[in-house]
């Protein structure tokens, strides 16, 4: 099924790294695809009308734990170990049932706050890309090694198994997930590292979160930890390091040779009192890929990038007291440089990329007054997941609000529901 968006206000997209603002076009999908962008498109595709809107690309939460949302509200105003001794209680008891109906309301809390791919951690991954590609959205996960829960055997069994499944799937991408250099173990890192050469996947892991993380590092091994994991080959084009909240100068230097990929979870930092701060200024000074996540629903408690885009930048100015961080860096990373990630070319809008786009009610107060000049600070400073009209990945409309909204809302409900019934045991 193609369609071509008739009369879009505003379009917002990158055009070689530059952000691009362009009124009254149309925009025609096909096989996936963005096919062309323009003024007066005639075709025989079927028309949407886009007046009262602007249209974005995708967003990409590059970093979250989608089951979780079983957990939110649990717990929130303890810190970081604390919180995830918590966590591990209720996890130990998790069921293929519980994984799936958490997995849902976050697919749909993501769906319909205009995320279009998401990279995710957790446990029983085949149910989250299930889940996923039933409502048609992207997904980046796989198996987790932590080895005081699982065997590396047994994890890389699952993860062969994962990519024999989703290997040829166009919405779900197989990687090798790493909880930490804290829960995994020297040899089972080295493990890892083969696994990635020999399958040709990333890897994705926490790393430099806490201070205590990196003292005991530096008091285990010698070194901190980005200089351990490069030590063992981990830090690569094909590595993703998500966190980085206590990083030195030189480590930045090794992520930068590298071309490795960071992701910056700014409220979940600052909800878990894990401080420090992570240096987005400097990485993208080095030519990094800064990329956005929201990290899990219960440790957020929010899946809305939009909010996420706000806190970034807030949040390294309240750092660094200065403006050098603004809403275009922060668009960018969760648009083009989360596709980045993902693989397929997206997170713009330009003819051959892939047809994964959302469009915004213009209707919205929050977005008013809206010109030229100011449609980007609206959007990242004002907008929230609300404001999504329609929801299109790989050229199909995966939400439409006039036709979806109160659905998906009496779902999310019962949903909800039946994760109090299995969590209560545990408060």
């Amino acid at each position: 099924m193609g369609y071509l968006l008739k009369n879009c206000d505003f379009v917002l997209t990158w055009i070689n790294d530059e952000l691009r603002i362009l009124r009254d076009v149309d925009i025609a999908i096909d096989n996936g695809l963005i096919i062309s962008v323009g003024k007066a498109i005639e075709g025989h595709l079927e028309e949407i009308n886009c007046s009262n809107h602007v249209v974005i690309p995708g967003l990409v939460n590059a970093h979250t734990h989608t089951p979780m949302s079983l957990l939110r509200g649990f717990y929130d105003d303890a810190e970081l170990m604390t919180w995830l001794n918590k966590m591990w209680i209720v996890e130990n008891e998790l069921t293929r049932d519980i994984v799936s109906l958490s997995s849902e309301l976050s697919i749909i809390e993501m769906i319909m706050s205009g995320t279009t791919a998401f990279i995710d951690m957790y446990h029983y991954p085949d149910v989250v890309a299930d889940i996923a590609s039933r409502y048609g959205l992207r997904a980046a996960l796989g198996p987790t090694f932590i080895d005081i829960l699982k065997s590396p055997t047994l994890v890389e069994n699952e993860l062969r198994n994962f990519m024999s499944r989703y290997g040829n799937s166009s919405l779900v991408r197989p990687i090798i997930n790493v909880h930490s250099i804290y829960t995994v173990g020297k040899d089972t890192l080295l493990r890892i590292r083969d696994l990635s050469h020999e399958l040709d996947l990333p890897i994705q892991i926490h790393v430099s979160e806490t201070r205590d993380e990196v003292y005991e590092a530096k008091r285990k091994y010698g070194v901190f930890p980005v200089e351990y994991l490069n030590s063992l080959g981990l830090i690569s084009s094909k590595s993703q390091l998500i966190h980085l909240g206590w990083v030195t100068s030189w480590e930045l230097s090794i992520i930068a040779k590298a071309n490795a990929r960071v992701t910056h979870a700014p409220t979940s930092n600052m909800k878990l009192a894990t401080a420090g701060h992570f240096p987005m200024r400097e990485l993208m000074e080095m030519g990094v890929i800064v990329t956005l996540g929201t990290d899990g629903p219960a440790s957020n408690n929010s899946l809305d990038m939009f909010r996420e885009m706000k806190m970034a930048v807030l949040l390294q100015r309240h750092s660094y007291w200065d403006v050098s961080i603004k809403a275009m860096h922060a668009f960018r990373a969760a648009t083009v440089n989360g596709y980045r990630l993902l693989g397929p070319r997206g997170g713009c809008l330009g003819n051959g990329c892939v047809a994964d786009l959302v469009l915004l009610d213009l209707g919205s107060p929050r977005l008013q007054p809206i010109r030229d000049d100011n449609i980007l600070s609206n959007i990242v400073y004002s907008a929230d997941g609300s404001d999504v009209d329609i929801v299109i990945v790989n050229g199909r409309i995966i939400y439409d609000k006039s036709r979806d909204y109160q659905v998906l809302r009496e779902r999310a409900r019962r949903i909800g529901e039946r994760l109090n019934d299995f969590t209560r045991k545990f408060l």
